[in-house]
């Protein structure tokens, strides 16, 4: 059979399959679903359920995953994730079938709407628009998440289904090109995981993560994975020993109860890792304790605080390590009360106390805390929960951004942890971790906001900048001759604050644009020169200003000066300037076609493309590598483990390109090492010779830092590759003293 390369895929070019034991498993994984649907399907559900089934088979009949599977899998398993594991109803198993039918396929939303109803119209229209195609040169994935985040305030279920669709997209990941994964996996960690999370869907945000670090850093991935598998028996031996007493007095107390010991996920192990500097041996709290007790809905608080008392009689709690998430739940609905306490062996346990009800929210987050919602009396209540989507209707309704300005704001203000703050009567706001007392002043009313002078916090006066903690009790102090400046923009951090600030500013900034608007067309006027669209942008850029207004702005107060002008009277220079209007949008674009057409190599083979390492990470040969295309400097390479790798990867998905090391390298590249360990007299002199001996190792920088006993030193070293760094690592652990040597990713003051 005779292979072909497309698009870095080798496929066969006359490929058969089974097309009867494909049929076989397409009605299995179906009756599977039927199966997990069938506890809450009422008359008639099955039928439509099979109607949207035949549609979706129909229209992907030609179809085909990268994997090589029927496509109409897709669907079925999205269909599986939303109701076996985020626990949603008939309407959205039908909209996670019909998905792709719209986008793929000629089916319009007025079929599907004639077809199944209104509502499932309008999910998909939802799902579809998500899909969209951004124009180049904007950025599509901020595009769509903004899209995303208006579907979620119009019907929640649109982004839960989402959510399924990433999930089973990331579970395949396997059959996409290696860029591709980091552009996926990077956009998920930015965008989806926290989604996830805010909704209080912990089990899918916990599997996107980890999925995340697998395609991203896989040798950190396994060598998590491996260690939790190593010391499973030892775990399972401690946890035991550990619930043994607690299960005795929960029976003698005659507690109906179920306990879990179940490992922390591989992402979070890996971020206490980081956060903490320490190895995989070193990170205390792999896993945490879970008691389950069913109990009625008014006793679940009284019940918990009686667990709780249980296990801290078996076990000394850390006092500072208490979270009572009872009282006072997350704002995505989570409940459950949470301490450490330490074991007679002499290691810190988490344990998580909750209920029935508690935990069903805690594992399917908005549908479970809707399903309970429904058969209580609590419908008129608001929940955290409603008042966050409240909060992205009211962000959304104020909003003015571009998109990648949304995304930042949405993710500062609503993905952040919430802390809870008292008003001078008492009364309970929530508020972003983060937030400042000019936030808290805006939360109060917009007027009290923009006279806000300052702040007592727990009766201390504290300025408008002052963090709040939890638990603070705040009293706003203003003036009526305070108002707004600029600085406040730095000071505030949620969008409401933000909004009211610019709005206010902006009144006053809007007649002098107008001015200087005015001003910059009269005098384009003067020197021949029609001012269209193209000439302002061509202006904009070669100024150096971010927008059209910014620059109007600077010309109606007089800091721009009109005779820059002038030289437009040039006939050459104005033929330029239109060039470079239609050559600055369209260069971005051709850039990226080109150099997606094959591999970026890195080597003398391509010396004619130009690219430079970038110093945010200093790669060296032997990293795993990407390309990011930049408008004027070319291709800037970074190692997929750069601090900004995410954020690149999810805001500019289409400006990433594959980057490979190739051939003999002969030039030395920076990195950075830190060297931790115990001082002793000569241990300096150590390093520096066993550094001096090793091959075509030379010093660029060395720092060393001595405290109480211990050093930890600094030192930019030129090596050829990462096989080279690792030999030098090996033997700088060698030496007597030294405790740790980690790479790390050099900031500018360290070059």
């Amino acid at each position: 059979m005779h292979l072909i390369f497309i698009f870095g895929y080798m496929v066969a070019e006359e490929q058969t399959f089974n097309l009867e034991e494909e049929n076989k498993e397409i009605i299995k994984r179906y009756r599977k679903l039927l199966r997990y649907s069938k506890p809450f399907l009422k008359e008639g559900d099955t039928k439509v359920i099979r109607k949207a089934f035949d549609t979706a088979v129909e229209a992907h009949k030609h179809m085909r995953r990268k994997t090589g599977e029927p496509y109409i899998y897709h669907p079925i398993e999205v269909a599986q994730i939303c109701v076996e594991e985020i626990g949603l109803g008939t309407t959205s198993i039908v909209a996670a079938l019909l998905h792709d039918v719209v986008e793929d396929t000629p089916t319009t939303i007025d079929d599907i709407e004639k077809a199944f109803g209104r509502k499932v119209a309008r999910i998909i229209d939802g799902l579809t628009k998500i899909s969209g195609v951004i124009e180049i040169g904007s950025s599509q994935q901020a595009e769509n998440f903004k899209k995303m985040v208006v579907a979620l305030s119009d019907d929640v279920r649109v982004i839960l289904i989402k959510l399924a669709d990433r999930l089973h997209n990331m579970r395949t990941l396997d059959s996409m090109p290696r860029h591709k994964q980091l552009k996926i996996a990077n956009e998920t960690i930015y965008m989806y995981a926290p989604l996830a999370h805010r909704l209080g869907l912990y089990t899918i945000k916990s599997e996107l993560e980890d999925l995340y670090l697998k395609y991203t850093d896989r040798d950190t991935y396994y060598s998590i994975a491996a260690n939790l598998h190593a010391t499973k028996s030892d775990r399972n031996k401690f946890i035991r020993e550990f619930i043994g007493p607690i299960q005795k007095e929960l029976r003698n107390k005659y507690f109906e109860f179920k306990i879990k010991g179940r490992p922390k996920s591989i992402y979070s192990i890996w971020n206490k890792m980081k956060k903490q500097n320490v190895p995989f041996e070193e990170v205390y709290d792999l896993f945490a304790i879970r008691i389950i007790i069913t109990a009625d809905i008014d006793q679940e608080k009284s019940q918990c605080w009686q667990v709780y008392s249980i296990v801290t009689d078996n076990y000394k709690p850390n006092p500072d390590r208490l979270r009572d998430w009872i009282s006072s739940p997350k704002a995505n609905g989570y409940e459950s009360l949470h301490t450490t306490v330490m074991s007679h062996s002499g290691k810190w346990v988490e344990v998580q106390i909750r209920t029935d009800r508690m935990d069903e929210i805690s594992e399917k987050g908005y549908a479970a805390h809707w399903k309970y919602k429904e058969n209580t009396e609590e419908k008129s209540k608001s929940s955290g929960l409603d008042q966050w989507i409240e909060r992205v209707r009211e962000i959304l309704h104020n909003d003015s951004n571009s998109a990648l300005e949304f995304v930042d704001d949405f993710r500062l203000n609503l993905y952040n942890e919430e802390i809870f703050v008292f008003t001078p009567n008492g009364d309970l706001k929530m508020m972003p971790s983060g937030a400042t007392a000019l936030d808290f002043a805006f939360e109060i009313h917009t007027q009290v906001g923009l006279h806000c002078m300052g702040a007592k916090v727990n009766h201390k006066l504290v300025p408008i900048s002052h963090r709040l903690k939890n638990g603070d009790q705040v009293e706003i102090i203003t003036s009526n001759k305070q108002k707004p400046s600029d600085d406040w923009l730095r000071v505030a951090g949620t969008s409401k604050a933000k909004k009211k600030i610019k709005d206010f500013l902006t009144s006053g900034k809007r007649k002098v644009i107008q001015d200087g608007e005015e001003l910059l067309i009269k005098k384009l006027k003067e020197v021949k020169v029609k001012p269209d669209l193209k000439i302002i942008n061509t202006l904009v850029s070669h100024f150096k200003y971010p927008t059209a207004a910014e620059l109007y702005f600077e010309i109606g107060r007089g800091t721009f000066k009109l005779s820059d002008i002038e030289k437009l009277q040039d006939e050459d220079y104005k033929n330029s300037m239109h060039s470079k209007a239609t050559s600055i949008r369209d260069k971005e674009t051709k850039l990226v076609k080109t150099l997606n057409k094959d591999t970026l190599i890195i080597g003398d083979s391509y010396t004619d493309i130009k690219y430079t390492l970038s110093k945010c990470c200093n790669p060296i040969p032997g990293d795993d590598v990407f390309g990011f295309v930049t408008v004027n400097e070319g291709v800037k390479v970074h190692r997929t483990k750069c601090p900004n790798a995410m954020e690149l990867m999810a805001n500019y998905g289409y400006r990433v390109v594959k980057a490979n090391w190739s051939g003999d390298q002969e030039d030395s590249f920076l990195a950075g090492l830190k060297v931790s360990g115990t001082d002793r007299l000569g241990i300096l002199n150590d390093i520096t010779q066993v550094i001096s001996k090793s091959n075509h190792v030379n010093i660029h920088s060395f720092r060393a830092d001595t405290r109480e006993g211990l050093i930890e030193d600094t030192l930019m070293v030129h090596v050829k590759d990462t096989e080279h760094l690792s030999k030098l690592i090996k033997n700088l652990i060698k030496i007597d003293g030294v405790i740790k040597v980690d790479r790390f990713d050099p900031k500018s003051e360290d070059l």
